[in-house]
């Protein structure tokens, strides 16, 4: 049972892990070049992120269902039966690995990175590059107005999530459509609603690049962050996984032809 539990978590790491070392790079290409390839076709960095999530989920799906993100671990344990034993030790993986991937990242991009902030006369402690690896508020976006973003950001995430993956849920793809289509939903995310900060919509995804980049020459622009930022790509996420998986499973889920089918057999059964 230990060893399952620590291939569990090692997944998770390896799978966000895969998230970061894909996406903060696109987010450095975008960032960090001029012209940047993806100024003008940014729903390629859009696609980049949704594969990586996609890749995360075909790599290692079928060792802890690839969670990847504490707000999908958290839903699962309230609406789920996930094991609420096994939550904190999932996210610590999940925001190891997020560590992990940016570490990664500054390796590939630091040369690039220096060059930016030296020609922008910008620092790593005043914040230079930072949006490679963590997110910010957008235009004329307020930390408060963010966090409500990010609730209703990752709400539209799980409840995607719930339905893709729902047992009883007869128009969901096969099992391994079901990757891409979750890769799709955040491309899809982050098309429609990115700008305006950054689609954290994964306090894992948010919170580890930020430890590692507090770590490695930003400080405080990393942690607390510019206008104390740092708690909302956290908690908003947190409590938007709780209201998605909720919406679903009270306005979806009771309703499914196939769930009702199955019900009515137990009844006669019993």
């Amino acid at each position: 049972m230990k060893n399952r539990l620590f291939g569990e978590l090692l997944a998770e790491a390896v799978a966000v892990f895969l998230i970061i070392a894909f996406g903060d790079s696109v987010a450095g290409m975008y960032t960090l070049y001029s012209p940047s390839p993806y100024q003008q076709a940014y729903w390629g960095v859009c696609i980049a992120w949704g594969l990586a999530v996609t890749m995360a989920i075909y790599v290692t799906g079928s060792i802890s269902g690839t969670h990847a993100n504490p707000a999908v671990t958290i839903a699962l344990a309230l609406y789920r039966k996930f094991s609420w034993a096994k939550v904190l030790p999932y996210m610590i993986a999940q925001t190891v690995g997020a560590f992990a991937g940016a570490a990664v990242v500054l390796w590939l991009y630091a040369p690039v990175i220096d060059h930016f902030n030296a020609v922008s006369h910008l620092t790593r402690a005043g914040g230079g590059a930072a949006g490679v690896f963590f997110t910010h508020p957008g235009l004329a976006v307020t930390p408060m107005h963010a966090f409500g973003d990010e609730i209703i950001l990752t709400a539209l995430l799980i409840f995607g999530i719930f339905a893709i993956t729902e047992q009883y849920n007869e128009m969901a793809p096969s099992a391994n459509s079901g990757a891409v289509i979750i890769g799709l939903l955040v491309a899809l995310i982050g098309a429609s609603m990115g700008y305006l900060e950054a689609f954290a919509i994964n306090p894992a995804r948010d919170l580890g690049p930020r430890l590692f980049c507090f770590l490695a020459g930003w400080g405080s622009s990393a942690l607390p962050s510019p206008e104390n930022y740092w708690w909302v790509p956290v908690a908003g996420p947190l409590l938007g996984g709780v209201a998605g998986g909720a919406a679903y499973q009270f306005l979806i889920r009771p309703y499914l032809p196939a769930r009702m089918r199955a019900l009515d057999k137990a009844e006669v059964a019993s």
